[in-house]
């Protein structure tokens, strides 16, 4: 398989647990944490003539971009073999990438000229689990899907015409 398309795969994996670990969160704690609806909010008032459906598909499209940059780090990282795909690691790259997103939002809510109403502190604090979560099954998908690889490498070829 090749680099992009084990990007794609581990974004995805990634992102989705993320999305589903921050709306768990927000459950939890009577918060809004969902990253996809505070894009969508602030794409919103960034482009108000847009379709509701336009706005909530951007705010989605912009969370899993934003996966797919991340899972393309790990993946560099994990095919140069700079670093191991292993979870102890999965969760180093979590904590990094945590204080990085934390950064990330608290750059984008400043800039933002009508950012969203929240507690920012919680909201913050938050980004370092999510991007535990987000690290930790990007590194899963990544070692499923090498696993993958190894395992259909390893299988003998068929050679035509053999009858057994």
């Amino acid at each position: 398989m090749d680099q992009v398309s084990k990007t794609v795969l581990t974004g995805i994996g990634g992102t989705t647990a993320m999305t589903a670990g921050s709306a768990l969160m927000s459950r939890m704690m009577k918060e809004n944490y969902k990253e996809p609806e505070h894009l969508r909010t602030m794409i919103a008032r960034l482009a108000p003539f847009h379709s509701r459906q336009a706005k909530v598909i951007a705010g989605w499209g912009a969370h899993y971009a934003m996966g797919f940059v991340f899972a393309a780090v790990f993946v560099e990282l994990w095919q140069k073999g700079t670093i191991k795909h292993n979870l102890r690691n999965g969760l180093m790259l979590g904590l990094a990438s945590g204080l990085l997103g934390l950064l990330i939002w608290k750059a984008t809510f400043k800039l933002h000229p009508l950012p969203p109403q929240l507690h920012y502190f919680d909201f913050y604090m938050q980004r370092i689990p999510a991007h535990v979560v987000f690290s930790v099954f990007a590194t899963l998908t990544y070692r499923w899907i090498r696993s993958e690889e190894l395992a259909r490498n390893a299988e003998p070829a068929e050679v035509p015409g053999d009858c057994y």
